[in-house]
């Protein structure tokens, strides 16, 4: 009998084994990589799923996994504020392009930045992938890119602080 782990792994082990989405590992997001990032959301995602034995829980969490899946070159000329908006039509194309997808699936995706976006989730999956990426999304930031900054403040008080030898 296969493990929780040996289960997620096999469930996603063509989408990171697909060369344009190993680009993710290269692309940095709340202060990690976007395949780190989207990882820890399809992760949580598929555990959600289990304890509350939902019956799609295998497609929710690809499409967790999927829900970035975009590179910065992919929305290059664009402000980080439009990006907000228009990632998310973007890592739906791209999944499109490798992989078949139902409706929710889509839809998990397209409405993941919801209210940054005006797309509203239409599916329970797609409300619950939408709030795990959020709470994922602020662990990271306060996790990483938060005492990333602090520590960079940190030093520059130190240098401004320092006395004379």
């Amino acid at each position: 009998m296969a493990n929780n782990k040996d289960d997620f792994n096999s469930l996603i082990s063509d989408i990171i084994n697909n060369k344009k989405f190993n680009k993710l590992d290269k692309e940095l997001h709340h202060g990690i990589t976007r395949y780190a990032h989207s990882m820890r959301v399809a992760k949580w995602t598929y555990n959600i799923c289990k304890l509350l034995n939902m019956k799609n829980k295998d497609n929710t969490t690809r499409a967790a996994l999927l829900h970035d899946f975009y590179t910065d070159k992919d929305l290059e000329g664009n402000s980080s504020v439009k990006r907000l908006g228009l990632h998310p039509n973007m890592a739906l194309e791209n999944s499109i392009k490798y992989y078949k997808l139902d409706d929710i699936q889509k839809d998990i995706i397209k409405t993941h930045m919801f209210p940054c976006n005006f797309d509203i989730p239409k599916y329970k999956e797609s409300w619950l992938v939408s709030g795990v990426d959020k709470l994922v999304s602020t662990y990271e930031m306060l996790r990483y890119k938060a005492s990333l900054y602090m520590g960079i403040y940190a030093l520059f008080l130190f240098e401004m602080i320092k006395l004379p030898r």
